[in-house]
């Protein structure tokens, strides 16, 4: 028997395709043509070929900036997974303690990214913040603004406050989803604490905690908002990441050929990275 296709659907997902060119296909090909080009204002531009993506390519600039975007991106991954994880199994799975837990969990992400910024550079401030003020007072020698470690922990102590919610309660949602059946036959074969969480409670969470770590990656390799309103960048070039120094490259020199080439190779290294995540977890989760 012959179907009978009707392709009005399409004119139903028309708006979201044109809505899609214009805010994302539209933009890419305007970073595309400037990559290719040079310009001296006046919207006149000269054919420059690949000579951006090699002076982006071959520059220790973009490669230091690499490197640091790939330590703070592991480091983060490193401490909020796990922590995001032993959160979420000391949280109740019933009564009033809920909603409660749930509710403070998801407060450190409603707040913007800027405001967060903000309140960590008050709060690493020696003579009002409270951080600053009591690591000053125990004897330790801080200040985030001169201090390169200082300044490389107030970034991480920051986004492990801000993200590790988001972990917590993706792997919550994973282990409220484990049958109790589960559990009482682990109890009846006397599994200890470690043994549930091994072989019942992590196999479980495997799908969440793939959406997690590939959202926290991608998120922590594009970080800009909250390092840049912390430390603009330094002490020097401490914690300036590939999205501070496309910014600077872009508005501060004006030098939007070399800019546009290297959002792309940034954009192309975001997708690989996230692509080899993707792949690499899957697989796994298919061997077990």
């Amino acid at each position: 028997m012959d179907k009978t296709w009707n392709n009005k659907a399409w004119f139903m997902v028309l708006p979201v395709l044109v809505l899609v060119a214009f805010s994302a296909v539209i933009p890419l090909m305007t970073v595309v043509n400037y990559s290719l080009q040079d310009t001296f204002g006046s919207n006149v531009f000269f054919w420059a070929g690949t000579e951006w993506f090699q002076q982006v390519l071959g520059s220790p600039r973009f490669w230091n900036a690499m490197g640091r975007n790939l330590i703070f991106s592991f480091i983060i991954l490193a401490i909020e997974v796990p922590l995001g994880i032993l959160i979420a199994l000391n949280m109740p799975r019933r009564g009033w303690g809920v909603p409660v837990c749930l509710v403070l969990m998801a407060l450190p992400l409603l707040i913007p990214w800027n405001v967060v910024g903000t309140i960590w550079q008050v709060f690493g401030r020696t003579d009002i913040g409270l951080l600053g003020y009591y690591v000053d007072r125990a004897g330790i020698d801080y200040n985030y603004v001169r201090d390169p470690y200082d300044a490389w922990v107030t970034v991480i102590l920051m986004d492990v406050w801000h993200w590790t919610s988001l972990v917590v309660l993706l792997s919550y949602a994973g282990l409220v989803s484990i049958p109790d059946a589960f559990y009482q036959a682990a109890k009846i074969d006397g599994a200890s604490r470690w043994a549930v969480f091994r072989y019942i409670q992590l196999p479980k969470m495997n799908r969440v905690l793939l959406i997690a770590i590939l959202l926290r990656f991608m998120d922590s390799f594009m970080i800009y908002t909250e390092p840049f309103v912390v430390t603009g960048g330094g002490p020097g070039n401490s914690t300036t990441f590939l999205s501070i120094d496309l910014v600077k490259l872009a508005l501060g020199e004006f030098n939007l050929g070399q800019a546009a080439a290297m959002s792309l190779v940034y954009f192309l290294i975001i997708l690989l990275l996230s692509w080899i995540f993707y792949t690499v977890m899957t697989n796994r989760e298919a061997g077990n």
